[in-house]
């Protein structure tokens, strides 16, 4: 692979990398999105097309609360998206320690809404997004906990001749 504009065969392989996340990541983003207009609409709006709010909604967080709470994660995923996508930005900064943790808290959220489904036989609809953000969780962990980290930028050189104690 030749170079083009300036750019290594590494860069470019980087940045594929990154878009290939990127486009997982814009896909959890949109089917939450999904989930915040469906919810908002059915809320908001006498929408016979949708289920009844009951189908969305558990009541642990009241909705006048859910909603921002739900708009500030919309928020922050689409800002990660558009880190990866455009291949710089604070999340793209690889951080290993971090992407283990996202990625053993997104199997326990996981684990956790299967079992709510399980014991509760209910609220399909809320426990499906919840998987969503947990595989948004998982798809960033696996990001940081992998990546071989050429972001980083190289130790300082040292001038020769000189001592260093």
């Amino acid at each position: 692979m030749t170079p083009c504009y300036g750019r290594s065969a590494a860069d470019a392989e980087e940045r594929s990398v990154l878009g290939r996340y990127a486009i997982v990541l814009w896909a959890c983003a949109t089917l939450f999105s999904l989930s915040v207009v469906g919810q908002a609409l059915v809320a908001f709006t006498d929408v016979a097309f949708l289920p009844p709010m009951a189908a969305w909604y558990s009541g642990l967080i009241s909705y006048p609360l859910l909603l921002p709470i739900q708009l500030v994660i919309l928020v922050l995923q689409i800002r990660i998206g558009m880190d990866f996508w455009r291949g710089a930005g604070f999340f793209v900064v690889p951080r290993p320690g971090v992407g283990r943790v996202l990625r053993w808290l997104s199997v326990v959220y996981f684990g956790a809404m299967l079992l709510r489904y399980l014991i509760t036989g209910r609220l399909i609809i809320p426990i499906l997004f919840h998987w969503v953000l947990a595989a948004n969780l998982f798809v960033l962990g696996h990001f940081h906990a992998t990546h071989p980290g050429a972001r980083r930028e190289p130790a300082p050189r040292r001038a020769a001749g000189t001592i260093h104690d």
